[in-house]
């Protein structure tokens, strides 16, 4: 079914079309989700939130942009609005420790769950890595990770972000450039501390 239909049969209640968009966009989703959080639990399941806005908010798809680029939108801004509610959590947590309340709250975000599939080498600079993009701006990680993680071209991401491809290709310049600095003063440092 082509994408026009698709959205047209969702928008009327098909649960088959419904089915048939998440077949389609689940691996994009998790990926997207992934690239942000690096858990892949909590990256399945903010999958799963992600699918349930877009059956809930389908009939205001109004096709300005393609259903991907939508649909990418949902997924990033919803995994950026988990990362900042996980960071107040924790900075609550700090505060309440200050005032000698023992509050827990969740464990932090895992920068990089343990994969069997790969080394402890690539994985220590796996959370290396995305701590350094964790220090970017919000927009330079959203560019960041649309094109690296997740191969999109600068003009989809300009699309998704609603930003010429000229601001994408500034964004991804000033991204890289600070993650030179940031991963160049971490390495530098730990060499001071072995």
């Amino acid at each position: 079914m082509d994408e026009k239909k698709l959205i047209i049969a969702i928008q009327s209640g098909s649960e088959k079309a419904f089915y048939e968009l998440v077949d389609e966009y689940k691996n994009m989703v998790f990926h997207t989700c992934f690239g942000f959080l690096q858990n892949a639990e909590e990256a399945e399941d903010l999958a799963q939130e992600v699918f349930i806005e877009v059956f809930e908010s389908i009939k205001k798809f109004n096709g300005k942009s393609k259903l991907s680029t939508w649909i990418y939108r949902i997924a990033s801004n919803k995994s950026l609005d988990l990362i900042k509610y996980k960071n107040r959590k924790r900075r609550f947590a700090s505060v309440m420790k200050v005032f000698g309340v023992d509050y827990e709250a969740d464990a932090a975000p895992q920068l990089h769950d343990y994969n069997p599939q790969e080394e402890i080498e690539n994985d220590e600079r796996a959370k290396i890595l995305h701590w350094a993009i964790n220090q970017l701006s919000e927009n330079q990680q959203k560019a960041f990770i649309l094109n690296k993680y997740d191969d999109m071209p600068y003009a989809e991401i300009a699309e998704m972000m609603e930003m010429s491809v000229s601001a994408i290709e500034a964004l991804l310049h000033r991204a890289k450039k600070k993650l030179q600095v940031l991963l160049r003063d971490f390495y530098e440092a730990e060499k001071k501390i072995n």
